[in-house]
């Protein structure tokens, strides 16, 4: 089989044969998503360890780098990143649920924000498609008010439901190319 040429980009053969793999990754994003949904206070404890060990091994990175590379112009702005991340990565690790409830907070208000920005910009500028834009900014600020309206509960759910939503259509996409690699076999 020859490889396909798809918006001038070259599919090998060998990925166009394997559509199968990606449709199994794709099904398996989106399982794993409605588990999220489902089990969503869960979902949110995980993704706050997740990404405090993530800031936790950036900050050790940070420290060793000063150390490798010696005294430099960058050094203060590095010794700052290494404490931010060790403390918020701490945060994260120990108080998950407090971490969340306070993202979660943030979300809500920028939600509430931006979609009240996105309601009053196409009345500013006239563009094509403001309705659109419109409905964004409606659909956007009913979520802040949502989110905020059962703050602080909100911070046990909303992460992890957010995360769901995520991973089904993120999911989705891969199941999308499997099909189109399966209509090149």
């Amino acid at each position: 089989m020859a490889d396909v040429s798809v918006l001038d980009v070259q599919v090998p053969a060998q990925i166009i044969q394997n559509w199968g793999w990606f449709l199994a990754f794709g099904i398996i994003l989106m399982l794993l998503g409605i588990v999220a949904i489902v089990r969503s206070v869960a979902a949110t404890v995980v993704s706050m360890l997740f990404f405090g060990w993530l800031l936790l091994i950036g900050a050790g990175i940070e420290i060793v780098q000063l150390f490798m590379v010696g005294k430099w112009a960058g050094q203060f702005q590095h010794v700052l990143t290494a404490v931010l991340f060790a403390v918020v990565g701490a945060l994260m690790v120990w108080r998950p649920l407090v971490t969340a409830e306070i993202l979660t907070l943030l979300m809500g208000a920028f939600f509430l924000v931006s979609g009240l920005f996105q309601l009053i910009e196409p009345f500013w500028i006239g563009l094509p498609g403001w309705g659109w834009h419109v409905l964004d900014g409606l659909i956007t600020v009913i979520l802040g008010v949502l989110v905020l309206a059962q703050w602080p509960v909100s911070g046990l759910w909303v992460i992890g439901l957010f995360v769901g939503i995520w991973l089904i259509f993120y999911g989705g996409a891969w199941v999308a190319v499997a099909w189109g690699l399966r209509q090149m076999a």
